[in-house]
């Protein structure tokens, strides 16, 4: 998953971060590259917890559904790419009947996109559900 993050500074050295999806969830560095590699941990740990306490990984929004909002402005925005594979459980091996032409056309775009038939459709199950 993607998830949009903002960073803001006040010396344009140390940069804190937020993730606006993620209520609570935020983190900082000494510099910009440092405080986005310690967002993926901060992430991490906060997605652990939602979902040991029984909750769902929710999906993140586009940037564009953040911006307005005064808590984060000025801020510089980015987006941070997080494996959320191992909380959403054991894989299950499912029986699926499609098209012929409508699956050579998911395998298509799937290995353009570097992706397996089965993480293009995760990814679209997940973006219809938002």
């Amino acid at each position: 998953m993607r998830f949009p993050v903002v960073l803001h500074t006040d010396d344009g050295i140390h940069f804190g971060v937020t993730v606006p999806d993620l209520p609570g969830c935020f983190s900082g560095g000494d510099t910009f590259d440092e405080a986005l590699d310690s967002v993926l941990e901060a992430i991490d740990l906060h997605l652990e917890g939602v979902v040991e306490e029984g909750g769902e990984i929710p999906v993140p929004r586009p940037i564009a559904d953040h911006q307005s909002n005064p808590d984060f402005a000025n801020g510089v925005w980015a987006v941070v790419d997080v494996n959320v594979s191992r909380f959403e459980g054991k894989a299950e091996k499912i029986n699926i009947t499609l098209p012929r032409r409508l699956l050579a056309k998911i395998d298509s775009y799937a290995q353009a996109h570097g992706k397996t038939r089965s993480g293009f459709l995760a990814d679209a199950a997940r973006s219809a559900m938002r």
